[in-house]
């Protein structure tokens, strides 16, 4: 059996955007249209199948204003071999509700996260500082701390399965954290909103919700390092991903893109 996994990006909604939100700082262009898509990355390998992130919920679409739901991340993940039952692992890069809306679908699944990001978002600073705690849910925080046999809190980097390892970045959240993935092209990084769009990375520019302006930083340095090649980089929330990616076979090239 293989370590290589296959992995894809998993649109499952829209929202319409401009580019005044999404870049640190005054631009020119900033009433531009800039649009967000939102993803949930699936890995599947011969030995284990693992997700990344679990996307917004059903019954919390109202977050944010404006999108354009396609379809649940668990029957999408479902479609390309990651329906709840099969998953071992779902890696939660951050703690944002995007992030976090159906993690609670995947009842045989152990959660890894890491360490700092839990005890941020349930210690006293993030209760205090507003713009930050409204884009946790409360929901999602109690279901991972019930299901503490079946949490997998990490410090720092840490291999999660043979193939696929976290690595802690910070930045955007305290405990932000990067997917490693290997495959049959290279090890391929899934920067989820370390990255939340290509031109964040490749013109220096932070996008504007973050906890630490040098984090991001030293973010945007160190998800190059283990990636093979700034091709194999896949960003969290652009629409580009799409296009720089090809669908497999059968599936709709806007909504569905193997990564490899």
């Amino acid at each position: 059996m293989s370590d290589a996994f296959r992995v894809y990006a998993l649109c499952y909604a829209r929202r319409d955007g401009r580019r005044g939100r999404h870049f640190h700082g005054y631009d020119e262009r900033w009433d531009e249209p800039h649009p967000t898509a939102y993803y949930v990355w699936p890995a599947v390998s011969d030995r284990h199948t693992v997700a990344v992130d679990a996307g917004i919920a059903p019954d919390q679409v109202h977050r944010p204003a404006g999108i354009d739901y396609h379809a649940s991340p668990v029957s999408l993940l479902g479609g390309m071999g990651a329906a709840p039952g099969s998953v071992g692992h779902v890696v939660l890069t951050h703690l944002h509700y995007d992030h976090t809306g159906t993690a609670a679908a995947f009842t045989g699944a152990r959660y890894v996260v890491q360490r700092a990001e839990l005890e941020y978002w349930t210690g006293p600073w993030a209760r205090r500082i507003e713009r930050e705690r409204r884009l946790v849910s409360d929901d999602d925080l109690a279901h991972l701390r019930a299901a503490e046999d079946r949490l997998q809190q990490v410090d720092g980097d840490a291999e999660v399965v043979p193939g696929l390892s976290v690595h802690l970045v910070g930045g955007h959240t305290v405990g932000m954290q990067v997917v490693r993935v290997s495959t049959a092209r290279g090890r391929v990084v899934l920067a989820s909103d370390a990255v939340h769009f290509y031109e964040n990375l490749e013109t220096d520019r932070p996008f504007p919700i973050l906890h630490s302006m040098t984090g991001v930083y030293g973010a945007f340095d160190r998800i190059r390092e283990p990636a093979d090649g700034p091709d194999l980089i896949v960003a969290g929330h652009d629409p580009e991903v799409l296009q720089r990616f090809k669908p497999p076979p059968g599936a709709v090239r806007d909504r569905i893109a193997r990564i490899v």
